[in-house]
C-alpha cells in the first residue's frame, strides 16, 4: 500500500489510475502541504474523478 504523502512520482506511477499523474501529486503536495485524505487528489490537475476505487492501493499516512 502506498501512502500519498511519502510515495515518490515513480511509485505513484504504478497505481494504473494514477499513471501519467505521479509528477502533478507530487508536485501538489509539496506545494500545499501533506494529503489529509484520498477524496483531495480530486484537486490535483488532471485527476478529477479518476482516483475513485484506489482506496485498497493508496492510503493517507498520519505522519
Amino acid at each position: 500500500m502506498l501512502d500519498l504523502n511519502t510515495a515518490t512520482a515513480e511509485e505513484l506511477e504504478s497505481v494504473p489510475a494514477l499513471q501519467g499523474h505521479g509528477f502533478e501529486i507530487v508536485r501538489y503536495r509539496e506545494e500545499r502541504g501533506r494529503f489529509t485524505s484520498l477524496r483531495q487528489l480530486d484537486e490535483v490537475p488532471g485527476l478529477s474523478g479518476k482516483a475513485d476505487g484506489i482506496e485498497d492501493q493508496v492510503t493517507v499516512g498520519e505522519s
